[in-house]
């Protein structure tokens, strides 16, 4: 099993840095990879910051990333789904998509009634 960090899912993406893009591509159809919501968070973090992409389109290629990892973690696709059509930030993203199956506390109204409603 392999953890891949923001940085290689980040040279995946932009293919910025080919041979690192490679090497990740590569690893990604060699071995099993692991897709972590913390890693991913960051990666939503660098995209939306500083490369100031809309977030309907991190959404689209995070979801990429997962497809082609195999990534099973319905949590981050929901949270990634979530943050492709709403102002959120991807934590809170993460947090919604818990909230269907665990209790959320939190005192911020925006989440509160988003959890309330059940969707977006």
């Amino acid at each position: 099993m392999v953890i891949l960090d923001a940085n290689a899912i980040l040279r995946y993406i932009l293919h910025d840095i080919p041979h690192q893009a490679e090497i990740t591509a590569e690893t990604i159809l060699s071995a099993e990879t692991l897709v972590l919501p913390e890693v991913i968070a960051e990666v939503v973090y660098v995209l939306n910051k500083r490369y100031k992409l809309p977030r309907e389109t991190i959404s689209g290629v995070i979801c990429n990333v997962l497809d082609d990892t195999k990534c099973n973690d319905m949590i981050i696709r929901e949270g990634v789904r979530v943050f492709g059509v709403t102002n959120f930030d991807f934590v809170d993203c993460l947090l919604f998509a818990r909230s269907k199956s665990n209790k959320v506390l939190t005192f911020d109204r925006k989440l509160i009634d988003l959890i309330e409603r059940g969707s977006v």
